[in-house]
């Protein structure tokens, strides 16, 4: 077995197994599966399903409940999505309202451009901190991008409850993007929002499905990893405009995120 981490909450694993039992015991991640070889007789007994093989598909939301009985061998490829990172993909890339996001449960489904980014793109890679770093980061987005297209229902159009209105969110996330290089306050973000700073810190959280904190270091890392992809800059300038007051503080925010340095970073990607 071998595993990856591509920064905070989204990890990696190829796994083995044979003649065994499994399940799933409510987990607090997503997992995505693809069957890289064996599965046929694989059964998930709490639903009474078999049909497993080479390239099959297996999403288990959080929260779910599966047994599983292993017959044979097999091996499989995951990958497990924390709701933060599927919330904050929901949010960035496709605007919706991660309440409105449900991911469903799927077993031994058929999804042949999943199984070529997981084959071709995921795990020929190094998932070590080497030189394929900026590839696997962008190989699992891209598997985040499809679940979430493909998988994940949209509700209707009824009103979810609690949290800031629809409008209030998108001025608030504008006006993140727009001041990424300055000192973000949560009182400034609370009084854009005509709230109190603690009831805008509970609002925001079910809102944008993480706390104000995280949703903006995220939002800084993404705009660094633009600007070291383009115009050859200072790590010291890229940090600058980052909204990070050292070089130094930059520098071990962005590996704690990317498991790289900027400098790696820049240099392999």
């Amino acid at each position: 077995m071998r595993s990856g981490t591509i920064g905070r909450g989204l990890s990696l694993a190829e796994w083995s197994n044979r003649d065994n039992q499994a399940r799933y015991d409510r987990p607090d991640h997503h997992t995505l599966s693809i069957y890289l070889e064996g599965g046929e007789r694989v059964v998930r007994e709490d639903r009474q399903l078999s049909g497993g093989g080479p390239d099959k598909l297996c999403l288990l939301p959080a929260g779910h409940e599966s047994r599983w009985h292993i017959g044979g061998s097999l091996r499989m490829f995951h990958l497990y999505v924390e709701p933060d990172v599927l919330a904050y993909r929901a949010l960035t890339a496709f605007d919706v309202d991660p309440r409105r996001i449900n991911v469903q449960d799927l077993t031994f489904s058929d999804d042949p451009a999943m199984a070529m980014i997981v084959r071709g793109g995921v795990m020929p890679l190094d998932w070590t901190e080497g030189g394929d770093g900026p590839a696997l980061d962008a190989a699992c987005h891209l598997l985040v991008h499809r679940l979430l297209r493909q998988y994940a229902k949209t509700a209707g159009q009824a009103p979810v409850r609690g949290g800031l209105s629809p409008t209030t969110r998108q001025r608030i996330a504008a006006l993140i993007e727009a001041h990424l290089d300055e000192p973000l306050t949560l009182d400034r973000l609370a009084t854009e929002a005509r709230l109190s700073t603690f009831h805008f810190a509970k609002m925001f959280r079910v809102s944008f499905g993480m706390p104000p904190h995280r949703y903006l270091g995220a939002r800084r890392i993404e705009r660094a990893k633009q600007l070291l992809r383009g115009e050859p800059a200072g790590l010291a300038e890229v940090a600058l405009a980052c909204g990070y007051a050292s070089q130094s503080h930059f520098t071990r925010v962005f590996k704690t995120a990317t498991q790289m340095t900027p400098g790696e970073w820049k240099k392999r990607s």
